[in-house]
């Protein structure tokens, strides 16, 4: 039986934890699987006016086709800043520039290149855990506090039984994002 003084505990745990697989998600989809999609530009930012801002907000991002990224922007000075930002943005992108809007050609992916992508899905699922674990570290330490506050040694017990539970689920769902994610990548 969980005490109604941990259950914020558990709360927060759960939060984090859904954070955590929201955070390595987004990081996946930045992560290619030979087809283009218009995630693709999340990451990269472009100075507009003076402040930096995401491309999606000063063009529109579109995929004619599986191996192409149209990015047309809504005024036409700032092509070359663009340009610069893809470029610079170090995702291994060619843009090529036709006056009106930019196009990204995306190549079809080797068999080297996909077994990179799919160690960094490790990494990315690893990065996950780190977070998973981060999350539980400070949840028994909230126990702890409470047990020196005055929660019986068997409530704290079951408190910290729970997170783990909690924590094994949630690591589990990591485990089945990341295979996921791999044999999408390893399709061709």
């Amino acid at each position: 039986m969980i005490d109604e003084s941990i259950t914020p505990i558990l709360e927060q745990l759960k939060e984090g934890s859904e954070k955590a697989i929201a955070h390595m998600n987004q990081e996946f989809q930045k992560l290619r699987a030979g087809k283009a999609t218009p995630s693709m530009m999340e990451g990269v930012s472009v100075e507009y006016y003076g402040s930096i801002v995401p491309l999606s907000q000063v063009s529109n991002i579109s995929t004619p086709d599986a191996r192409t990224i149209w990015i047309q922007p809504w005024e036409k000075k700032l092509i070359g800043d663009i340009e610069r930002s893809i470029i610079n943005s170090n995702l291994g992108y060619n843009p090529m520039n036709d006056g009106e809007r930019i196009i990204i050609s995306i190549p079809p992916l080797t068999e080297e290149r996909r077994k990179q992508l799919v160690k960094s899905v490790k990494g990315e699922g690893e990065n996950g855990k780190i977070s998973l674990r981060n999350v539980r570290r400070d949840a028994m330490e909230q126990i702890k506090k409470a047990k020196k506050d005055g929660l019986s040694e068997d409530l704290a017990k079951d408190a910290e039984d729970e997170v783990q539970k909690i924590i094994d689920s949630f690591s589990k769902k990591i485990d089945e994002l990341v295979v996921l994610k791999e044999k999408e990548i390893m399709t061709i």
